[in-house]
C-alpha cells in the first residue's frame, strides 16, 4: 500500500432496498487511532464496517486503504491487511481454541492450505497477547462469552493486521469482561499501533477508551473529536432524545454519561 492513511471515507451513501441508511458519510482514521462509533441503532455504524470489509458494497462514493481504493483490491489483499470482530461469531463445530486462531493465519496459505512452522508462531504469539494460551485445547463452544471474544480478536491478530474493525465487541458480555477487552485492545493500540475502528453502544466504555468519537445520526455524521468535544449534553439529547448529564471522570479526566429520561414518549425505533 503506498498511502499512510489507513481509512479513507469519501461520500458514501447505501441504501437496503429502497430505504437510505449512509446520506454522505465523510470520515478518515489516521495511522495508530483508536475510534469508536457511537449513535442510536439504525443510525449507520455496522453497515460502515461491512463496507469497509466488503461484505456491502456502496450505492455511490469512495472507500480508500492505505490510499488504494478498496474496489482495486481483492477480497485476498484485503485480508492480509484488515481483520474483522464481528459481533458474534457461531463456531458450531467443537474446534479448539487454537485451531480457531490458526484459521487467522488462511490468507496467507499457499494452495495446499497447510500451516507453516510461521504460522503457528504467530498463532501462538496472539495467543499470548490476548492471554488466550491456558484454554487453547479447549472447544470453543465450552468457553464462557469473554473467553471466547478473547479468542476471536486472537483469531485477528493472526492476521497481523495493520487495521482492525470491531462490532460491538463487547456485546454479551459482563462489567469485568468488558474492561478485559477493552484494556486488551487500548494495549495492542498503544504498544503496537494497531488502527482500530470500533461500534459501541456503550458511551461511558468509548470515552474512556477511544482517541476520538464519531457520533452518527440517521445516517450522516452529527458530531466527531475527542470524547470530550462529542459527549456534550445538547449534542446528545438531540441524537438520542434522551435528557443526561455529562460528568467528568475524575481519574481519566474524561467525560462520562448518565441518562436521566425521555425527551419524548417511547416509540419505535429501527433495527441495525
Amino acid at each position: 500500500m503506498s498511502g499512510t492513511t489507513p481509512i479513507e471515507v469519501r461520500s458514501l451513501r447505501f441504501r437496503y432496498l429502497a430505504d437510505p441508511v449512509l446520506r454522505g458519510i465523510d470520515m478518515t482514521v489516521s495511522e495508530g487511532e483508536m475510534v469508536g462509533l457511537i449513535g442510536p441503532n439504525g443510525s449507520g455504524k455496522t453497515t460502515i464496517l461491512k463496507l469497509l470489509s466488503r461484505v456491502l458494497l456502496p450505492e455511490s462514493g469512495t472507500i480508500s486503504l492505505f490510499g488504494t481504493e478498496i474496489t482495486a483490491l481483492s477480497n485476498r489483499s484485503v485480508a492480509e491487511f484488515m481483520a474483522v470482530v464481528p459481533q458474534e461469531l457461531s463456531v458450531s463445530f467443537p474446534f479448539r481454541a487454537f485451531e480457531v486462531v490458526l484459521m487467522g493465519r488462511a490468507p496467507f496459505m499457499g494452495r495446499a492450505a497447510f500451516e507453516s512452522t510461521s504460522d503457528i508462531e504467530i498463532a501462538r504469539q496472539a495467543m499470548r497477547m490476548t492471554d488466550t494460551e491456558p484454554f487453547e485445547n479447549r472447544a470453543v463452544n465450552e468457553l464462557s462469552g469473554g473467553e471466547r471474544q478473547r479468542v476471536i480478536i486472537a483469531k485477528a491478530l493472526a492476521q497481523e493486521p495493520r487495521i482492525l474493525l470491531l462490532d460491538e465487541p463487547t456485546s454479551f458480555l459482563d462489567l469485568r469482561h468488558e474492561l478485559e477487552i477493552y484494556e486488551i485492545l487500548r494495549k495492542l493500540n498503544a504498544e503496537r499501533r494497531l488502527t482500530i475502528l470500533l461500534v459501541s453502544h456503550d458511551l461511558n466504555l468509548a470515552s474512556q477508551y477511544c482517541d476520538r468519537l464519531v457520533l452518527l445520526k440517521e445516517g450522516q455524521i452529527f458530531a466527531e473529536g475527542t470524547p470530550a468535544e462529542v459527549l456534550v449534553e445538547n449534542t446528545l439529547r438531540a441524537v438520542y432524545e434522551v435528557d443526561v448529564t455529562v460528568h467528568i471522570n475524575e481519574n481519566t479526566g474524561r467525560p462520562f454519561v448518565l441518562p436521566r429520561r425521555l425527551t419524548r414518549p417511547h416509540g419505535a425505533h429501527k433495527v441495525e
